[in-house]
């Protein structure tokens, strides 16, 4: 031990050999104030000079069930409880702690007033802390009463809602529960019935319909849980569009009110129309059946169908490469259809249409005459000119088509000599001891015979006019028999012709 603890230590048991101890004076002061202090504890439950932590205020219509030290709860958790109740005008304001396990508190924060479980008795205060949009309430923040509720009583409702008049009624509704699930069916009322329900009363139904609970339940589980969706704050969502949705038609409350009104118009064609509907609906069973097995064909259907999807996703995963190679071809296009190009030949087209939709009818109905015109030449004309005239000396051997180009040559070397490319023009001179005659052409209006003398007698015709062959207007050219240039009558020279002859 150290000089200086030494000396100290000597120096506080001299000071307390010096005080003598505490006197009972000391001692009763000393309890007074703790007496004091522990009621102060007990009756305010506060430590004096400390701060209560984070506190909220609610003002509520009606909180007379609420009293000091009730629970704050969030989703069944306790997160606070109350300090202080007091009057604000009509109304009452409630000011209660929240732990850092409820923060935080939001600005559009809500508060309700409930009853706790029946063994733990008294009320608590529900609060919903608000959405994570809004911002933190302040400390001593206050939740107004538009978002404040009070929890309705078993007892207030009896008291002021169930009076005499109502509790009769209930009375008759009770009884008339009783009678529809105790009594039997009649035969007239089995008929609207489905077959494992009939001759059931409603009791006997109803515990059927307990039996198929479980299969029921298991479906409703599946429903609920999907409400619950797949993704964050989609509830929040769908409570943000409702409230959109009731602003809408709190805004339109007057084409709410029409369309009330045209469903009630609508409700009443329906009843009015209540037979019609009613043998609608006996049809429906046959229809629904015959949708059963469509369906179930449908159903077997689809395994080839997924095949073909399957099949199909190559080629559906080459569209796009096939998209850009065509698109070259696509950029091609896009002139070639303007107004100068293919638009354009388009209109050309379609002015020009209706002439060669004409002359496309005028060409089939040609067609055929063009074919019977072939036939008359291949069949009468060529075998016609192929024919060699035999009129003795002055027939040079060749056919008569032939024959019919050399005299358009001869036509031409004797119209020579008129033109100055011939050197002579001759003439068989008149005159002689040969008289002929011809009728007259008729000249000036006057018939009188024509006369001549000529060196020599006429001979005759050459070859022998026989007349013209036999045509049958009716029939085709190519059908009829060809025409004999050498008819027995045309060996040598004929007669004169009737026109010229000797007197």
């Amino acid at each position: 031990m150290s000089r200086d603890h030494r000396k100290s230590s000597r120096y506080n048991q001299q000071f307390f050999r010096d005080w003598g101890g505490a006197g009972p004076l000391t001692i009763g002061l000393i309890a007074v104030v703790l007496m004091a202090l522990g009621f102060y504890l007990a009756f305010t439950k506060s430590i004096p000079f400390t701060s209560p932590g984070y506190q909220v205020n609610a003002t509520f219509t009606n909180a007379v069930n609420i009293a000091i030290n009730s629970p704050i709860r969030i989703a069944g958790i306790n997160v606070g409880k109350v300090t202080d109740v007091s009057a604000a005008g009509e109304a009452t304001l409630v000011t209660f702690t929240v732990d850092n396990e409820g923060r935080p508190v939001r600005e559009d924060a809500a508060a309700q007033i409930r009853p706790r479980l029946f063994l733990e008795g008294n009320w608590f205060i529900d609060l919903d802390p608000g959405t994570p949009d809004a911002e933190e309430m302040p400390d001593d923040g206050t939740i107004p009463v538009s978002r404040t509720g009070t929890s309705v009583q078993v007892g207030d409702v009896l008291r002021n809602t169930l009076q005499l008049p109502q509790r009769a009624n209930l009375q008759k509704l009770l009884a008339g529960l009783g009678t529809a699930l105790n009594a039997t069916p009649t035969a007239a009322e089995d008929l609207t019935f489905e077959p494992f329900v009939k001759g059931l009363s409603g009791g006997e139904a109803l515990n059927l319909l307990y039996r198929k609970g479980e299969e029921a339940s298991r479906g409703t589980a599946i429903v609920n849980a999907a409400t619950l969706g797949e993704n964050p704050n989609e509830l929040r969502n769908l409570l943000r569009g409702l409230g959109r949705l009731t602003g809408t038609l709190n805004a339109r409350a007057g084409d709410v009110q029409g369309f009330v009104r045209n469903f009630a118009t609508f409700t009443g064609a329906l009843a009015a129309e209540s037979g019609n509907l009613s043998k609608t609906i006996r049809e429906l069973p046959p229809t629904l059946t015959t949708a059963r097995i469509s369906l179930s064909n449908l159903n077997r259907a689809l395994p080839a169908l997924r095949g073909f999807a399957i099949a199909i996703t190559p080629g559906v995963n080459e569209i796009p490469e096939t998209i850009r190679a065509v698109r070259p071809l696509t950029d091609q296009l896009k002139p070639l259809l303007t107004e100068s190009e293919l638009l354009g030949l388009t209109k050309i087209i379609q002015r020009n249409t209706p002439a060669a939709t004409t002359s496309t009818r005028e060409t089939l109905a040609l067609l055929p005459e063009l074919k019977y015109y072939g036939l008359c030449v291949a069949d009468n004309i060529i075998p016609t000119g192929d024919q060699v005239i035999t009129d003795g000396t002055l027939g040079n051997g060749q056919k008569a088509s032939r024959e019919a180009l050399y005299s358009a040559v001869n036509l031409a070397g004797s119209a020579s000599t008129f033109d100055g490319n011939g050197p002579f023009v001759r003439f068989q001179i008149g005159g002689g001891t040969q008289s002929v005659q011809m009728p007259d052409p008729r000249v000036g209006g006057i018939l009188t015979p024509l006369y001549g003398r000529t060196p020599t007698p006429t001979l005759g015709t050459t070859p022998l006019d026989n007349g013209t062959p036999p045509l049958v207007s009716s029939e085709r050219c190519f059908t009829q028999d060809v025409p004999d240039l050498n008819s027995p009558a045309a060996v040598g020279p004929g007669p004169p012709s009737p026109e010229v002859y000797i007197p």
